[in-house]
């Protein structure tokens, strides 16, 4: 009887610790929680950033944002302001059927408006500028229309053409405000990084958007558009991102958001190579139509080869670089033209331009290149070998008509 009731007593005991215990764990946890309600609330207020692991829930979960995300964010923050460029022109056809032509009856002449070609474009101000290619309204006896991504369309006037690159910029025909791009330096473009390419693909496709990275820069093409028209492109961004017949005239964008380009020619033979012009290069155009409504460009009026290791060989000159002064066929194309800036500066046809201000000559940057960064009537020094003495020259540039 003894050892059953001492029995009891060590059962009893045991449950009444096991009681407290279990009541010490639940106090303990629940004030702990409350420390750590307290110390997060605390380090949210001033502003110190929590780490989360993986095993928190997706409601307390903030990801950073993804390329992905960046990607659709520009589009849609950038598309309303890339336009389509359509031309039209009166064309003319016959009235009655034209299987029932009677031989030596002329028939009634009649002239429909059709849509004769389509490009891209972008808007760069809120009075309405808008860049596009040259080779998009190359056409000067037709007519121009903006259209929006939301169908309206404006009739739209080209300002000016450069005479150097494939760029163009017109003006839409309304008093309304636009929404501009951004745009953005080249200066610190790099291979490998992510671009985006906007553009009215194959023409009829508005807003096509494709995406790939900078495969290569300081590119130079000869580029062909449609009337066999062909073009040197000097200094300009090669990419991977798809860029289609009408994509023409529209941005390259970073991933700020930034133009950084205007795509202008893609190689047919290859395999995803498209090409951009610079968007630097291109400011200097923009800017001179919003300050003067042209665009200018200086000129020398000489005719000249890029001297190399190869050239400089066969020729037996005693230099590899600069711009050898050389006339060609014919007396129609000389070396240095008539009463140009070129022939009152004092130079003459076998010299040899080794520098244009300060900046030596070579088949990286060449002598139109370097005068190109100029306006029509600065002076610039040059620095030329004439047989085999160095002299010093200074050229008072003219105006490129």
């Amino acid at each position: 009887m003894l050892n059953n009731n001492f029995s009891k007593k060590r059962i009893w005991k045991g449950v009444i610790m096991l009681i407290i215990f279990l009541l010490g764990f639940i106090l303990g946890t629940s004030v702990s929680y409350y420390f750590y309600l307290k110390l997060k609330q605390e380090i949210i207020s001033a502003g110190v950033p929590i780490i989360y692991s993986e095993k928190v829930t997706e409601k307390e979960y903030i990801p950073q944002t993804t390329q992905e995300e960046k990607i659709i964010n520009i589009v849609k923050e950038n598309s309303s302001s890339v336009v389509s460029i359509l031309s039209y022109k009166d064309v003319s056809i016959y009235s009655g059927d034209l299987f029932l032509l009677v031989p030596g009856v002329v028939e009634e002449e009649e002239l429909e408006r059709q849509q004769v070609g389509a490009g891209t474009g972008f808007i760069i101000s809120e009075d309405g500028l808008v860049v596009t290619n040259k080779h998009v309204v190359s056409d000067n006896e037709a007519e121009y229309v903006v259209k929006m991504t939301d169908g309206k369309e404006y009739n739209a006037k080209v300002l000016a053409k450069d005479p150097v690159q494939d760029l163009a910029i017109l003006k839409i025909e309304a008093e309304e405000p636009f929404i501009p791009l951004k745009l953005g330096s080249t200066d610190d473009i790099q291979i490998g990084q992510t671009v985006i390419a906007i553009g009215n693909a194959l023409g009829q496709f508005q807003n096509t958007v494709s995406v790939g990275v900078i495969s290569g820069l300081g590119r130079t093409v000869v580029a062909t558009d449609s009337n066999l028209s062909t073009e040197k492109l000097e200094d300009i961004i090669q990419t991977d991102a798809a860029i289609n017949k009408g994509n023409s005239g529209g941005p390259l964008i970073n991933l700020k958001g930034e133009v950084i380009g205007i795509n202008t020619a893609v190689y047919i033979s290859g395999q995803s190579i498209g090409f951009a012009i610079l968007m630097d290069n291109a400011l200097r155009s923009i800017n001179q139509v919003k300050e003067t409504g042209k665009i200018s460009y200086p000129y020398m009026g000489v005719r000249y080869i890029v001297l190399n290791k190869e050239i400089s060989k066969s020729k037996e000159l005693s230099v590899d670089y600069g711009a050898l002064l050389i006339k060609g066929e014919g007396e129609t194309n000389p070396a240095v033209i008539t009463d140009s800036p070129a022939e009152k500066s004092g130079l003459k046809e076998g010299d040899i331009i080794l520098e244009a201000g300060g900046e030596v000559i070579n088949e990286n940057k060449s002598l139109a290149k370097i005068i190109s960064k100029y306006d029509p009537f600065e002076t610039v020094n040059l620095k030329v070998l004439r047989g085999e003495e160095e002299i010093y020259l200074n050229i008072i540039l003219g105006e490129w008509e």
